[in-house]
């Protein structure tokens, strides 16, 4: 089994409110969390209203896999967020 862990930092311009960055980011449990191969939670920045963190927990049977997996995350990410993508971490355990 291998463990892959991928930390997305986005940046929400104009955002105004908690409230409005939870809409902004919402659904990414919905969208990855189904997934029985992916954990998802949101990891950093919690108060920030311009920034937020969040990171995915990948476990597949080879590193090809997990690696394949977070790419595919990522692509998502790309153009499924109200935001930028500012850092994308990758770290194999």
């Amino acid at each position: 089994m291998h463990i892959g862990i991928l930390t997305l930092t986005f940046a929400l311009p104009g955002c105004a409110s908690l409230k409005e960055k939870r809409q902004r980011m919402g659904g990414l449990h919905e969208r990855f969390g189904r997934n029985p191969a992916v954990a998802v939670c949101e990891s950093g920045e919690r108060n920030r209203l311009t920034v937020s963190e969040w990171s995915f927990v990948v476990a597949a049977r080879s590193v090809a896999e997990v690696e394949s997996l977070c790419s595919e995350i990522e692509d998502k990410l790309q153009c499924g967020v109200d935001g930028r993508v500012l850092e994308a971490r990758r770290e194999m355990l």
